[in-house]
């Protein structure tokens, strides 16, 4: 079978077959998969079987950049390039100001950085696990203006590959319309690392998207959410929030550093709402 496989992968070179992506895949995954067969009959691999195993890691990795254009290679830097600021920032402890403590124990700091400007950190604790939580943050992003009053609308742009979106958010009016309309251009990427998992963004430009009449385009980023389970009770999740926002306008700063706390605390709410209403929900449906 490994043989065929190698045959496989040599006739991806032809001229005509350099566009069948889907095939460049399945060939190079198919070589890792009967490398891995064939160390596992035979007992201890042979130094050439792991020189083999790494060089066809690489190709595989190699090949998969080869399903993106330059655009979309460019849009998952971006998203990645999010992840890491956001990830830096979080883990530098001090120099952290609370801003607000709620009876719950939801806590929101803020720090001044020298680049990026006022960003806001929102810590958390819901009382449902994990993947739950996930599902609502990124898997049905799109519903999140049905439960979260502060967002009228989140539509999903593009996908580019399993990780990375371009999304167009618009977000809700303020009572009062104290900050008129604004609408964020974003991409967006996911990461799982063992039982954590991080939602990092920040503002991109998409052709498809340009500035709407009426509506101030502001930007965002880098921002992220990181999900934990609880320590010492995997049926709650510990989630992080960081919050870098320019809102763009003629807005004092007073009034934004009041909004933006403010948003990061009613998101928590209405999170904890919204998984409760589901809960109830499913709990009614399987009563019937």
């Amino acid at each position: 079978m490994l043989p065929a496989t190698f045959k496989l992968c040599a006739g991806i070179s032809y001229r005509h077959l350099h566009s069948t992506m889907g095939l460049k895949r399945q060939a190079a995954a198919a070589i890792v998969q009967e490398l891995n067969k064939f160390a596992v009959t035979r007992p201890g691999p042979s130094k050439w079987i792991n020189n083999v195993r790494r060089r066809s890691s690489l190709l595989s990795s190699r090949l998969e950049e080869n399903l993106f254009n330059e655009m979309e290679m460019s849009y998952i830097k971006q998203g990645d390039e999010a992840l890491q600021k956001s990830l830096k920032i979080l883990g530098e402890q001090e120099g952290w100001k609370t801003e607000t403590v709620m009876d719950n124990g939801d806590k929101v700091l803020s720090k001044v950085l020298p680049d990026v400007g006022k960003v806001f950190r929102l810590e958390v604790v819901v009382d449902k696990p994990l993947d739950c939580v996930y599902g609502e943050l990124v898997e049905r992003m799109e519903q999140m203006g049905d439960w979260n009053p502060n967002v009228k609308e989140v539509k999903i742009l593009q996908k580019i590959g399993n990780d990375t979106v371009i999304t167009h958010e618009t977000a809700a009016p303020t009572p009062g319309n104290i900050v008129g309309p604004r609408d964020f251009v974003s991409v967006r990427c996911s990461k799982r690392r063992g039982s954590t998992c991080v939602l990092a963004g920040m503002s991109t430009t998409y052709a498809a998207m340009p500035e709407q009449k009426g509506v101030i385009r502001a930007e965002n980023g880098p921002t992220c959410m990181v999900l934990r389970p609880l320590l010492g009770d995997p049926s709650q999740t510990k989630l992080t929030w960081l919050l870098s926002i320019d809102l763009k306008g003629w807005l004092p700063k007073s009034l934004i550093n009041q909004v933006l706390s403010q948003t990061q605390v009613d998101f928590a709410k209405h999170l904890r709402n919204h998984l409760s209403s589901n809960s109830a929900s499913m709990q009614q449906a399987m009563r019937c």
